[in-house]
This record gives C-alpha cells, sequence and structure tokens, in this order.
C-alpha cells in the first residue's frame, strides 16, 4: 500500500520513515491565509484550532489528490497541519526571528496545547474515493530555568521560524521541553497513531504501508 504525503514538512517525512514508510511526496500548494479568511468570514467567526486543522488537512489532501503526476496515485493520501494554542491564541509558524522570541518570551516554562489535524483520502488510479478525517492534541510544557543566552542561540539556528509554535521536540528545541501529555508525535506534527487508526477505518493494516528498509 502506497503513502501519498500531501506536504513538504521534512519533520513529518523524517517521522513516516522512522515508522518504516517511505511516502510520495506531493506539494498541495494551499493558500492556507485565503482559505482561513474565506471559511471565516462564511462563518462569521474566528475558526476554534481543532476545525482549523482539520479544515487546513483536508484542503491540502484534496489538491494533493488532483495535483498532476507522471503516473496515476493508487493507496491513501494524507494532508496534515498543525497549530500551537497559549492562552487562547492561535500560533502558527513565526517566519521571523523577532515573532518567534515573542512566543518564547510567552511560553516558557508555561504549558500550551498543540493541534494536528489529518484528512487520509483512498485513492485508486488517480480517483479520490472514500475519506476520513481526525484531529490529536497534545499539551507541552516549557523549561522554565530557559535562558536569553540559550533562546538568542537557538533562534539564531532559525529552526524556529518554520514550525507551528517555534519549537521541535525531533531536533534542537527538544531540551527546552520538560513535559508533553498525549502522543509525541503529534508535536512533530504527524500522530503516528491517529494516522494508524484511520488507516484501520478505510479498511486497511498499517504493516501494509511498511517500504522502507528493515521495515519488513
Amino acid at each position: 500500500m502506497r503513502l501519498y504525503l500531501a506536504s513538504t514538512s521534512p519533520a513529518r517525512l523524517a517521522l513516516l520513515r522512522a515508522a518504516g514508510i517511505e511516502p510520495v511526496l506531493i506539494n498541495p500548494e494551499v493558500d492556507e491565509a485565503r482559505l482561513v479568511a474565506e471559511t471565516e468570514a462564511a462563518v462569521g467567526s474566528a475558526l476554534e484550532p481543532r476545525v482549523l486543522v482539520e479544515l487546513l488537512a483536508r484542503a491540502k489532501a484534496e489538491a494533493a489528490a488532483s495535483a498532476r503526476l507522471d503516473e496515476p496515485r493508487t493507496g491513501l493520501l494524507l494532508g496534515g497541519d498543525s497549530v500551537f494554542v497559549l492562552d487562547g491564541v492561535i500560533y502558527g509558524k513565526p517566519h521571523t526571528a523577532d515573532a518567534a522570541r515573542e512566543r518564547w518570551e510567552r511560553q516558557r516554562g508555561r504549558t500550551g496545547t498543540l493541534y494536528s489535524g489529518h484528512w487520509l483520502i483512498e485513492v485508486a488510479d488517480g480517483r479520490p474515493g472514500r475519506a476520513i478525517g481526525a484531529v490529536a492534541v497534545a499539551e507541552v510544557t516549557f523549561a522554565d530555568d530557559l535562558d536569553d543566552a540559550e533562546l538568542d542561540a537557538y533562534i539564531a539556528t532559525g529552526e524556529p521560524l518554520f514550525v507551528a509554535g517555534a519549537f521541535t521536540i525531533d531536533s534542537l528545541g527538544a531540551p527546552f521541553i520538560t513535559s508533553i501529555v498525549g502522543d509525541p508525535s503529534t508535536v512533530v506534527g504527524l500522530s503516528l497513531p491517529t494516522l494508524r487508526r484511520l488507516v484501520r477505518a478505510l479498511g486497511h493494516e498499517w504493516p501494509t504501508l511498511w517500504n522502507r528498509p528493515g521495515a519488513l
């Protein structure tokens, strides 16, 4: 069973590879800001975190399902999205060093919530079929003794600029996180237990996705 990943996230790719899966990568090319703005205008209010990440995960999966490839897709196609929430405020990627520092000033020594949305589509000969989605949630607590020198050094690496919440648990940011309540892979951006449940809900077995050397 081939898994197609509608994402350009190195962290999601590494997570799947560690789980024995080499996905086919597809850039979904979704204008996230426009989609969110249009949806919020239609409903007349800001989107809740769960709704937001599932909306974007679905949009990415559906965009990838319609993308032109050299050969028709047959297998399962996954879209994902993540946001971090602290004090009721939704945070995506900071993009700039100043924004990353501002967020870390708020979150060090505190606990926030990471939401990861998943949307899985069954495809056969390039035609999308059944689809199912789910949102995974994990609470993340940050070190209260993170000093300014460490924070400056971390931001200077550029890592926190392009990840939801301005932190990682699978790379340089890991030592600055003291605890996680929930599935740790959720914080990476893709909950493996959640994905397994979605795969099984569509009538497939998880081991059929294993295609990397050493996984079989």
